[in-house]
């Protein structure tokens, strides 16, 4: 989760004013956390409350979840029919494929047991709202390349399932920084990220190298990102840094995650 937040953060004044360089400087004191942040911890929030209960109840923790932080930050950057559906009562599923999808996705991989149900759990989060088929695909194939990486799949691995699986990933890096413009699809989007994550070389290297092909910079960097926390880990300087932009709130939710991950994730698995 922490991976998703630095991406987010990291691209967050690069989203409409494109960067395609890898010289920049990593979390200006200009960045800032968007809706890609927010929302993401919404969704381990549900997952948290929801596991006790075998996640039978996850459907309505994510709604509640996800409209109840949308409600304490309104100014994130929610796109229009996302904004109306935190404000809609009965919040219902408006067939997108919006590359919010993704970006929120990334607890479900800390949570599942295995690779079907991170398929299964991805798909309650998503279809609450994002319920078009290349919506719940964009999610799901991020969910799945983060979990892969969780547990130690090499990237040529991670490569083969994601194009046997979902998206050819047959990109070339030098023509993405030159024609790769903002899109704001999950079938747009995602490809690209994990293919960012692919031809990085750390974790650093995967937030540069996400930025500097342009699009969507933040979305697209948070999730690649989140699949590099899981391949490379996050080094403690970036950690120290990207949490200085998060309040008091986020920062209680982000400790929440760090304890499930050391109790949970790490002593059982």
């Amino acid at each position: 989760m922490l991976g998703a937040i630095v991406g987010d953060i990291a691209g967050s004044i690069y989203e409409f004013n494109n960067y395609r360089s890898k010289d920049f400087e990593l979390l200006s004191p200009m960045c800032y956390f968007t809706d890609d942040t927010v929302m993401t911890i919404a969704v381990f929030r549900a997952l948290l409350k929801s596991k006790p209960k075998g996640y039978k109840n996850l459907k309505e923790n994510v709604i509640k979840e996800m409209q109840s932080y949308g409600k304490l930050y309104p100014d994130a950057g929610y796109g229009l029919r996302f904004r109306e559906w935190i404000y809609d009562k009965k919040a219902l599923p408006y067939n997108s494929f919006g590359n919010g999808a993704a970006m929120r996705v990334s607890a479900v991989a800390y949570f599942a047991n295995s690779l079907e149900e991170v398929k299964q759990l991805s798909k309650i989060v998503t279809e609450v709202s994002h319920n078009h088929s290349e919506g719940l695909k964009g999610a799901e194939a991020t969910a799945v390349a983060i979990y892969l990486a969780l547990h130690n799949c090499s990237k040529e691995e991670i490569k083969q399932y994601i194009e046997e699986n979902y998206y050819s990933l047959d990109f070339d890096y030098k023509e993405l920084q030159d024609f790769y413009y903002f899109n704001e699809t999950c079938q747009g989007t995602v490809p690209q990220a994990i293919y960012c994550f692919l031809i990085s070389d750390s974790f650093t290297d995967c937030i540069r190298t996400s930025i500097s092909i342009g699009g969507d910079s933040d979305t697209l960097s948070a999730i690649s990102c989140a699949i590099a926390e899981a391949y490379y880990g996050v080094p403690d300087y970036i950690k120290e840094k990207a949490l200085n932009f998060l309040d008091k709130r986020l920062l209680k939710d982000y400790s929440d995650f760090y304890k499930f991950f050391e109790e949970e994730f790490i002593i059982n698995k």
